[in-house]
């Protein structure tokens, strides 16, 4: 389920939110990811928004296919090029489909009690060995921000033991605190890990 508020927020403010372009962090975190694919990998960006992120690795020599449940950010997303589709979280479906599949602060707009289905059906699609990448705002509960944005909110740890569940192994992890597109400066966490090489 995709909450419509969000998806609304997003849809009027999609140039302003392509404007932020691919901050050092993010510049960062797609480095790392990358450096663990094989060559000319297939990657799902799952919330792909305006497609940065899916160009950045296209221009890599990966295959990138884009999903996002907002039209203007699919719409932008083709507009550079990018393959990019609408699509939710509940669409996710595919088994031992991708290489890396991405999934920057995309999940933190699912309701809470859906993440672990969502991440566990990521997981589902990953081939073995394949690279998961995960960006989320960390917290407790669930709440809206200023700008109207449904969020929910999970400890690191909490991310963490959830993909160690899933099978998947814990590669690279980032702490921080940052500006987002509200303006609020947030704490975050950005994981990286490995599906088994036996999946």
């Amino acid at each position: 389920m995709s909450d419509d508020q969000t998806i609304s927020v997003y849809q009027t403010r999609a140039a302003g939110y392509a404007d932020l372009g691919i901050s050092p962090t993010q510049a960062t975190a797609l480095q790392v990811f990358s450096a663990a694919l094989p060559p000319k990998a297939h990657i799902l960006d799952v919330g792909c928004g305006p497609g940065l992120h899916a160009r950045a690795l296209m221009d890599l020599g990966h295959s990138v296919d884009a999903i996002d449940a907002t039209q203007a950010f699919v719409d932008a997303a083709q507009n550079i090029g990018v393959a990019a589709r609408l699509a939710t979280f509940e669409d996710i479906t595919a088994h031992n489909a991708y290489d890396g599949i991405w999934a920057s602060f995309s999940l933190l707009h699912a309701p809470r009690a859906n993440v672990p289905r969502y991440l566990a059906a990521l997981a589902h699609g990953l081939r073995p060995g394949g690279t998961f990448f995960l960006g989320m705002k960390t917290g407790s509960g669930e709440s809206r921000d200023s700008i109207g944005r449904h969020y929910c909110y999970f400890t690191a740890e909490e991310l963490e033991q959830m993909l160690t569940d899933l099978g998947l192994t814990i590669t690279h992890r980032v702490d921080d605190a940052e500006a987002g597109f509200a303006g609020t400066v947030d704490p975050y966490t950005l994981l990286h890990a490995k599906a088994p090489q036996d999946a």
